[in-house]
């Protein structure tokens, strides 16, 4: 099959995240099997990349930029939502099946499916209104969500059914060995319980934290923040990174206390492979993905209970032992298995493509 992944936010090495790693690794499956993949997408054109993209589309006059830097197609344009542009990425790849995921999934969906194309949702978050519009409208489309979380949301809100694949991972390529020397948060945006990491290392000034980067803060509130994490002896700052052996290689304890509803919690089955236990709230579907290889608190739990919760683990080597044990374990359940989500993936896809009429293959 001819395979598109279609979505308004950014690619790789653009932008990276969750959505991204998750589907990067299953396209690749995807070119093992046999089937041709591209992704279309929006971009920021920030940096040299960025700045060779734009140079490159002007100088062709494309609807978007072209490249092959990750070893498949990627377009990439200023405007996804735009139909010319649409029918431009139809017409260069002649998708089968398009899989439509992230920010204004619905009308994007229905530009493809106004072409014919069979449509799959990949439904990896609950912020409704990032859809621009009711998924469930596409005529025929199919469903997968990340979670049951999901599922069950995307349910309440428009009665459609879902096929659950959680976040693709790479097993081999997350486990890695660890000094087991930090208390590690990635991401110090507050949605993702910055201030609840911070006043933990305040309340421990005996162990040693790693904040990392993540999403990008505005000017101010990353100096405001930088200056807080500098006034912590105890606290290092990384900047973002994409080899993630730099950041759990370093990591005895991971900590996801989100404040928003999270539909999955990626991080924490990424540190699982390594055995590294998650100290994370009960936000969505966070709770599942940490599972018995961590602590699930309240969202709103006071640091008090944060700290405990830290201290059981860092201050006895046994309890941490056996979480460790178990974390691991946890990251090999048939729920995660790779090669029965990618066997369901495509059964979904394939489903789908049989539904339409492919259009004619044009040349590139």
């Amino acid at each position: 099959m001819r395979i598109l992944f279609a979505g308004g936010n950014g690619w790789l090495p653009e932008a990276s995240g969750g959505t991204q790693n998750s589907t990067d690794h299953l396209i690749r499956q995807s070119l093992a099997e046999g089937h041709d993949c591209a992704v279309y997408c929006g971009t920021s054109g920030r940096g040299f990349f960025g700045w060779r993209m734009r140079a490159q589309r002007k100088l062709t006059g494309r609807a978007f930029s072209v490249d092959r830097v990750l070893g498949y197609e990627v377009m990439r344009t200023w405007e996804p939502m735009d139909p010319v542009r649409v029918r431009a990425a139809i017409e260069r790849f002649a998708p089968d099946v398009v899989v439509v995921q992230t920010r204004r999934s619905a009308v994007l969906g229905q530009l493809f499916a106004k072409h014919g194309i069979p449509v799959v949702f990949y439904l990896r978050n609950v912020e409704f209104s990032e859809n621009d519009g009711d998924v469930s409208a596409v005529a025929g489309a199919r469903f997968i969500a990340n979670s049951p979380f999901t599922a069950e949301r995307y349910k309440r809100e428009y009665g459609i059914e879902s096929t659950v694949i959680p976040p693709t991972i790479d097993f081999e390529k997350y486990r890695t060995e660890t000094t087991r020397e930090m208390t590690t948060l990635i991401n110090i945006h507050p949605k993702k319980g910055y201030e609840i990491a911070r006043d933990m290392a305040r309340a421990c000034p005996d162990i040693p934290f790693l904040f990392v980067e993540a999403w990008t803060l505005w000017e101010e509130d990353f100096r405001r923040t930088k200056d807080e994490m500098d006034a912590l002896p105890n606290v290092t700052f990384m900047r973002r990174t994409n080899d993630m052996d730099k950041v759990y290689g370093r990591t005895r304890i991971l900590l996801a206390p989100s404040q928003w509803e999270e539909a999955w919690g990626r991080i924490a089955s990424e540190a699982h492979c390594s055995g590294i236990p998650v100290i994370g709230s009960d936000r969505g579907g966070l709770g599942q993905a940490i599972g018995p290889g961590g602590i699930v608190l309240p969202h709103d739990a006071p640091i008090a209970d944060w700290v405990a919760a830290l201290r059981s683990l860092w201050d006895d080597p046994d309890a941490y032992a056996e979480m460790s044990a178990t974390a691991e374990r946890y990251a090999r359940r048939p729920e995660l298995d790779f090669t029965q989500q990618f066997r369901t993936f495509i059964g979904v896809i394939t489903e789908a493509a049989a539904s339409g009429t492919a259009p004619d293959r044009r040349s590139a």
